[in-house]
């Protein structure tokens, strides 16, 4: 296994896969009297299939590497890519261990980063092997009114999928007591274990959230430092916090024992250091774009919440259109 935010960055962030050079001779043509998969259907015959070849570059994002069979309306093709969606995956199985970890064993994880989630190295070997086989022995195919028909290419089933896989349970405390003290990664801490208010299972989706930013965008939602020059500070993390989500409730503020210290008593900064411009989230996310950014902020809002009471639970998480939505 590896880190899950070694793995996640990694997909974000490397180089496109080059595009593949595939033969455009050395392949049997298939004589025209001989019927090809799809071609015996209907729909096929009506001209509404969509004429894939393999090579092809599908959204500036797939390409197509291979057939892998058939259907009466459609044909199904292996393509290469590699980034948003897999990581859409991983946090699927993060949100499920943490709603099991909720909800039936009443338990805050309290430390979720990216050395304690686990991914399952996946058996890519498989997919340059379909692919090499492409290359060195290309499909059988023919060609009816223009519209391109390949055989069909067996796909090599692997024997172990990747899996995200949460792990280091050493600061797990019950979720059904109360209790106000320190926990978290540092850059990772909530609004209430900052401010000393009761804290529960909630932490652990806030920690999430700021969690997955680090991995969307490369960069640290919070990071907190001072200006004072001696490092990080709870006064530098609450004025960037108030830079992404505005000012906290006042009742809120009124829960907590460390309040006094950053707020007036009616609710305002005490500007012991400037609250950071230019932090919010439509401005700082830098990688999406269109309806697939404002699903993601929508995602993001449901967990970056200052009161705990106001985020969504793991299992509401694991049925946000975001994570739904392929990229």
């Amino acid at each position: 296994m590896t880190s899950f935010l070694k793995w996640a960055r990694t997909a974000m962030n490397r180089d496109p896969w080059p595009v593949l050079r595939f033969p455009t001779s050395g392949f049997e043509v298939i004589k025209p009297s001989h019927i090809l998969d799809e071609e015996r259907f209907e729909e096929f015959e009506k001209g509404r299939y969509y004429p894939v070849n393999i090579g092809d570059v599908l959204v500036s994002k797939y390409q197509v590497v291979g057939k892998l069979g058939f259907g009466t309306t459609s044909t199904v093709w292996l393509a290469r890519d590699f980034g948003e969606d897999l990581l859409k995956s991983g946090l699927k199985q993060i949100f499920l261990a943490l709603d099991y970890l909720h909800s039936e064993c009443q338990l805050v994880h309290t430390d979720i980063k990216g050395d304690n989630i686990l991914q399952e190295l996946e058996e890519m070997s498989i997919l340059d092997r379909f692919t090499d086989s492409e290359i060195e022995h290309p499909s059988a195919r023919k060609s009816v009114d223009n519209m391109p028909v390949y055989a069909s290419r067996r796909f090599e089933l692997p024997q172990n999928f990747g899996r995200a896989v949460l792990s280091d349970f050493g600061s797990a405390v019950r979720g059904d007591e109360e209790r106000n003290h320190d926990a978290q990664p540092t850059i990772y801490r909530s609004p209430e274990v900052m401010l000393k208010i009761q804290w529960s299972y909630p932490i652990d989706i806030w920690n999430v959230g700021t969690m997955i930013w680090d991995l969307f965008e490369g960069k640290h939602m919070f990071i907190g430092m001072d200006p004072d020059g001696k490092g990080y500070s709870t006064r530098a993390h609450l004025a960037e916090v108030i830079g992404i989500l505005g000012p906290p409730p006042s009742h809120f503020l009124k829960r907590g024992e460390r309040s006094h210290e950053f707020f007036t008593k009616d609710g305002h900064w005490n500007n012991q250091v400037d609250v950071p411009g230019g932090l919010a989230l439509e401005i700082s996310e830098e990688r999406l774009s269109g309806r697939n950014k404002e699903m993601f902020l929508e995602f993001m809002g449901g967990m970056l919440q200052w009161q705990p009471e106001d985020r969504k639970t793991a299992k509401q998480l694991l049925k946000d259109p975001w994570l739904e939505n392929r990229a």
